[in-house]
């Protein structure tokens, strides 16, 4: 019942600005964290493999030690205001969201809004690569931000949760294959990789459940490792065959131009905000089938 109220109470209550914006958000927290420890322990990008495996686990104990002294507090308020505060369904829509607002509206506000979600270049994009770009990240962050965390919570509760969000965060600030980070991010980023394998796989069957059929799974199963990450190309694949389109590409970072596969290449490339709602209308419905699966949980 605790999965179920919090996957409801985030739908309904998102992110609420009157909150987060006088108490900082446990999200935050953790990027503070994680920053101190990059600050501490890999000064001038020295860090070694050993240091950041270190750092990891000193991170994870902690966040599965914060976990079980919330979980031990009587009754089940504090399980569904954590949980429902580390899930972002209704976040995850609204930004996605904008982008198709701002698109529809000029280029240049729509570069200006998926800028606020991707970290690629937006400043030359074409429509079509803005709408690639939102709903990358939607397909992306629906395993990242919503069914991964609920996976977590379901199998180990708030131990579990926090476990991951503190890994995930991680390897979004110190997972990159920068040189500072190259050798003293490896443990965030093989360490998400390994807590993303199920989800991902997961979250690419419930999108490919929406709309069943043995020549898209034959398809999802081929191209999700085109991608670069070994879990992010399993959403991807399955949102591109559900919408019929072509996603990923080359992209720049950097100022340099990164020439990566198509998936789906033989979808529709001239896409723009109408398929950016395709894509949110799947968010809502894949989030569909996580409640009713929580539901289940509940009753059995």
């Amino acid at each position: 019942m605790t999965l179920l109220l919090a996957l409801l109470l985030d739908a309904a209550a998102g992110e609420p600005r009157w909150l987060w914006s006088r108490l900082p958000h446990p999200a935050v927290l953790m990027g503070r964290a994680v920053g101190w420890a990059d600050t501490r322990f890999n000064r001038e990008g020295t860090g070694r493999i050993r240091d950041g495996v270190l750092c990891m686990t000193g991170l994870g104990a902690g966040a599965i030690a914060l976990g079980s002294a919330l979980s031990a507090l009587p009754g089940e308020v504090v399980d569904v205001l954590v949980l429902a505060i580390l899930l972002a369904q209704r976040s995850l829509v609204d930004h996605v969201r904008a982008v198709a607002r701002a698109l529809r509206h000029s280029l240049p506000a729509g570069r200006t809004a998926v800028a606020m979600i991707v970290g690629r270049e937006t400043a030359g994009m074409s429509e079509p690569a803005v709408a690639r770009a939102a709903i990358e990240s939607a397909a992306e962050n629906l395993s990242d931000g919503v069914i991964a965390p609920a996976f977590w919570f379901a199998l180990a509760g708030l131990p579990g949760l926090l476990l991951y969000k503190i890994t995930n965060t991680a390897d979004s600030m110190i997972g990159y294959r920068t040189p500072r980070h190259a050798r003293f991010g490896w443990a965030a980023a093989r360490f998400d990789d390994l807590l993303n394998w199920i989800p991902a796989r997961l979250t690419a069957l419930m999108i490919w459940a929406l709309a069943p059929s043995r020549r898209s799974v034959k398809a999802i199963r081929a191209e999700a490792p085109l991608h670069r990450s070994p879990n992010a190309g399993w959403p991807e694949a399955a949102m591109a065959q559900h919408l019929g389109v072509a996603l990923s590409g080359p992209r720049r970072y950097d100022g340099q131009l990164r020439d990566y596969p198509f998936v789906n290449a033989s979808g529709r490339h001239r896409i723009g905000p109408a398929d950016i709602e395709a894509a949110c209308q799947t968010l809502w419905r894949t989030w569909g089938l996580a409640v009713f699966a929580a539901l289940l949980i509940a009753l059995f």
